[in-house]
């Protein structure tokens, strides 16, 4: 069984920033991917930022140079570094993983809320 559990969600001025860790447990023997998704209310569950195995990174065009994805494998954890945020990135923010436990499998975090006041 793989669990992710995220932290670091808050409130937050707009201009600020926020780093938010998921952290990858269980049998794991491979981590393809890790990567945020976020919702915001009334909106479609949106990509935000992904890295791949080999280190490759994408991002979506609303936080291109603004937010920065990271990973530490020696804990199967994966960072999102979001600077200059905007009442616009109010949502809550979902971990994803591609992971290889006794199989290959796409797992979710619970979700940690994000909220960036005006």
């Amino acid at each position: 069984q793989v669990q992710l559990v995220e932290s670091g969600g808050g409130l937050v001025q707009a201009g600020g920033s926020l780093t938010l860790s998921c952290a990858a447990s269980g049998v794991i023997y491979a981590i393809n991917a890790m990567g945020w998704y976020r919702q915001a209310p009334g909106k479609q569950r949106e990509l935000v930022a992904v890295i791949i195995s080999g280190g490759n990174t994408n991002y979506a065009d609303s936080v291109k140079g603004r937010f920065t994805i990271s990973r530490d494998n020696a804990k199967n954890t994966v960072y999102l570094q979001m600077n200059s945020l905007q009442p616009e990135d109010t949502a809550i923010y979902y971990c994803n993983a591609d992971i290889t436990s006794w199989r290959r499998n796409d797992y979710w975090g619970q979700g940690t809320q994000v909220t960036v006041s005006s």
